[in-house]
């Protein structure tokens, strides 16, 4: 989810209504595919309260599912042209490279950012642009681990190609890693989406790679941290 910034002028909230509102931005919500993982532990919990060891481990597991899972409010930038982080994590590639072959992009290198998120990171992916989603294919693949630069191709991954209303190609790709077993992916092909919108989840560590079309100007270096819906990775020509 992303949210917008509050309007100038806008009324904050005050006594008990300021408590809560600090909470919910303090805490962040819970990605409903999590919630079967933090449910069951809990429910482990409950049943086993008399024996001490279970009723710990089912709270710790619970408690670990819940932080995986997160998923934090994130506030866009306004700026025109920008192509924001569809993911929290590390760059871990600045690139050029040939996109998909099944998102039938062409067979020329175009500037590519890949960013890896290990079992901490926040694991939801957000839009990088706002536009219409043209194309969602999901290939088969190995499970390599996600840092390797081979795993682009080999690896299991879910491939979207988004065109901007200035008729821009943005590609992001999910790709699992070697722990991850389990891509989602709630876009659909005719689905516009807003820059920074939550689109999926990959579960237990993972990648994912943006594409941009030629010309655009990357922003980002290898090494640095990322954060989903906020951090500008370029700018679009």
């Amino acid at each position: 989810m992303a949210r917008r910034p509050t309007p100038i002028g806008t009324p904050q909230p005050t006594g008990l209504a300021h408590v809560v509102d600090l909470v919910r931005t303090t805490i962040p919500p819970l990605h409903p595919a999590g919630l079967p993982f933090v449910l069951t532990p809990l429910a482990v919990a409950v049943l086993g309260r008399r024996r001490p060891w279970l009723r710990r481990t089912g709270l710790a597991a619970a408690g670990a599912s819940a932080a995986f899972f997160r998923h934090p409010h994130r506030v866009p930038p306004n700026r025109p042209n920008v192509v924001v982080s569809p993911a929290d994590g590390e760059i871990a590639l600045v690139d050029n490279a040939v996109p998909p072959a099944e998102l039938n992009m062409g067979d020329q290198p175009v500037p590519r950012v890949s960013i890896f998120l290990s079992v901490l990171d926040v694991h939801v992916q957000r839009s990088p642009v706002a536009g219409e989603v043209l194309k969602v294919v999901h290939q088969p693949g190995k499970f390599l681990s996600a840092d390797l630069p081979e795993a682009s191709d080999a690896n299991e991954r879910n491939s979207m190609l988004l065109r901007t209303a200035a008729g821009h190609e943005v590609a992001v790709v999910q790709i699992a890693g070697l722990l991850a077993r389990r891509i989602v992916c709630d876009a659909t092909v005719g689905d516009r989406l807003p820059i920074g919108d939550t689109y999926g989840l990959i579960r237990f560590g993972s990648r994912v790679d943006t594409y941009f079309p030629a010309g655009s100007t990357v922003l980002v270096e290898r090494g640095q941290r990322a954060v989903g819906a906020e951090t500008v990775l370029a700018l679009l020509p």
